[in-house]
């Protein structure tokens, strides 16, 4: 499987680099604002996944212009900022969460279909973000 990473300038992005990788993904990492749309076609990934990284999705380089480009044809996973872009692209809208959390372990429940298959449920996770996509928007 091959997988573009774009890197928002987060040192988290190789985390993800490496999981994927453990995974048996080909992964290819590109930052925000160094690739070209076309020369992301070119590539003929199975999935993109957006890294976190500072600010808000207007700060996030092209990353919202690949996201339009291939919502339609490419399967896309975003993380935290990555999330946060793929929520507002398509309308949500990005506002201060209501309680910070910052290094908080949560118990997290899922449905258990997609990529949730095969985890536990509930199952524990570190979450680190200060902004949401507004559920009303």
């Amino acid at each position: 499987m091959r997988i573009l990473l774009v890197d928002n300038y987060d040192s988290f992005t190789y985390n993800l680099y490496q999981h994927l990788s453990e995974l048996g993904a080909e992964v290819h990492v590109r930052r925000n604002d160094q690739f070209v749309l076309g020369d992301v076609a070119a590539m003929d990934v199975d999935g993109i996944v957006i890294s976190p990284g500072p600010g808000r999705p207007a700060d996030a380089g092209r990353t919202p212009d690949l996201i339009e480009r291939f919502a339609e044809t490419c399967p896309m996973l975003g993380v935290c900022l990555g999330h946060q872009a793929i929520g507002e692209v398509f309308g949500g809208r990005v506002v201060r969460a209501p309680r910070i959390l910052h290094g908080k372990i949560s118990s997290i429940g899922h449905d258990g279909r997609t990529i949730y298959r095969d985890l536990p449920n509930p199952l524990v996770a570190t979450r680190y973000h200060s902004l949401v996509i507004d559920p009303a928007s």
